[in-house]
């Protein structure tokens, strides 16, 4: 009695094709957040906050003044004082900048705190 069964296994693994796979069933699964990453987030968000409203206060800061300096420069005659007045008040737009970043983070940064110390707290345990 002759056996003419061949009992063999034959199993095939390709790294790449698991990582392709992996890849697109990444695509389908609904993204859950871990702490880490929503503290990050917390904290880039209050730092966009004041970064946005400090840069909008200093670019109409710095528009206004040119526009006082080229009432000075352009019509000398007429509108040389109110030219000066004009750039002065975007000094002062430009000059408050940097405090309204300050303001806005700390506001900011009150506001987030509660969350951030829950976040922080389950972290670190």
């Amino acid at each position: 009695m002759e056996n003419n069964e061949n009992n063999s296994f034959n199993y095939t693994y390709s790294a790449n094709q698991q990582n392709e796979i992996k890849r697109i069933r990444d695509k389908y699964v609904p993204k859950q957040a871990d702490k880490m990453e929503q503290l990050r987030n917390l904290d880039k968000s209050v730092t966009q906050k004041a970064t946005v409203c400090s840069i909008i206060a200093g670019v109409i800061g710095s528009l206004i003044m040119g526009t006082g300096m080229s009432c000075v420069m352009v019509w000398q005659d007429e509108l040389f004082i109110p030219g000066i007045i004009i750039g002065l008040i975007g000094i002062v737009f430009v000059c408050c900048a940097y405090p309204i970043y300050n303001r806005t983070l700390t506001k900011g940064r009150e506001k987030i705190a509660p969350e951030i110390i829950r976040l922080t707290d389950e972290l670190m345990k």
